[in-house]
């Protein structure tokens, strides 16, 4: 059952109502991914993935942001020229809906993947979250979240999404011809490569703004990913935060992890673990 209550920002002004979803009843295994960055040019975490969605023992997944390397818009999926990128697009969806006939499958789209739209969401078989929301298992509170809006030191991030997240700049990009699109959006992986090879140091989380928002949901955990830097944080006596690992199979040592939350009978949670990909089926 979906339901919202009232929140305010971490800067004080006033916040969306904050959207939340409470666990039914049938949940034992719940499972939280981010930044797998799919992409036609890595298929060991392709196939790392699929293998995981296919039989994971969880009855739900979260997928909380950058599950897409890029995605220019819905219209990838019904477009007939079936070049590198409108195949995979089409592939991850077809491994999403398949996923979809046994899971429940929950999206939060990210820094790469924000003009994820209702038609990508219908054919993938995912219901989309708000950034962020409240997970409710049993008398739990967690906060989920991509996380990039919590990086406030990285000034020059913000301001483009500031941008990229208007209505105007998104209605102006979408307008262009798929094929252009899909130019600039490797023409800024490139540049991002470019970035992180001479900033080997991403920028973390704002502890102060994490436990704002953690206060404003009246939650406990808030669990994120974005950072690649997978960890568990304590903010406060009552308050930690977990940060999920990116997905890179061609990486060396291969990167992949799970993070999931076993629920007792009571539906309240009983053990939180992070698993390789195939040790969660």
């Amino acid at each position: 059952m979906m339901e919202s209550t009232p929140a305010r920002s971490p800067a004080g002004g006033n916040r969306p109502l904050l959207q939340h979803l409470r666990a039914p009843a049938h949940w034992r295994q719940i499972d939280f991914i981010s930044d797998l960055h799919l992409h036609a040019g890595d298929a060991p975490t392709f196939a790392a993935w699929q293998h995981y969605l296919q039989h994971t023992t969880a009855q739900a997944v979260f997928m909380l942001g950058d599950l897409f390397e890029a995605w220019v818009g819905d219209d990838v999926l019904s477009n007939t020229d079936t070049n590198g990128d409108n195949a995979f697009a089409l592939s991850c969806a077809r491994v999403l809906h398949q996923a979809g006939a046994r899971l429940d499958l929950f999206f939060i789209c990210g820094n790469r993947d924000f003009l994820v739209g209702p038609q990508c969401l219908q054919a993938c078989a995912m219901q989309g979250l708000a950034d962020p929301c409240v997970l409710e298992l049993g008398a739990t509170r967690w906060l989920l979240s991509h996380g990039d809006a919590l990086c406030l030191d990285d000034t020059a991030y913000q301001q483009f999404r500031a941008q990229v997240r208007s209505p105007a700049w998104q209605s102006a990009f979408l307008a262009q011809p798929l094929a252009e699109r899909q130019s600039v959006a490797r023409e800024l992986r490139t540049r991002s490569e470019q970035h992180k090879r001479a900033h080997p140091v991403l920028v973390d989380v704002d502890a102060p703004a994490a436990r704002q928002w953690l206060r404003d949901a009246d939650a406990d955990v808030l669990i994120h990913g974005h950072t690649h830097q997978p960890a568990d944080h304590v903010l406060s006596d009552t308050m930690r935060r977990m940060v999920l690992s990116d997905w890179d199979l061609q990486a060396t040592p291969a990167r992949a992890e799970v993070l999931r939350v076993w629920l007792a009978p009571s539906g309240e949670p009983a053990q939180c673990r992070r698993l390789a990909p195939a040790h969660a089926c």
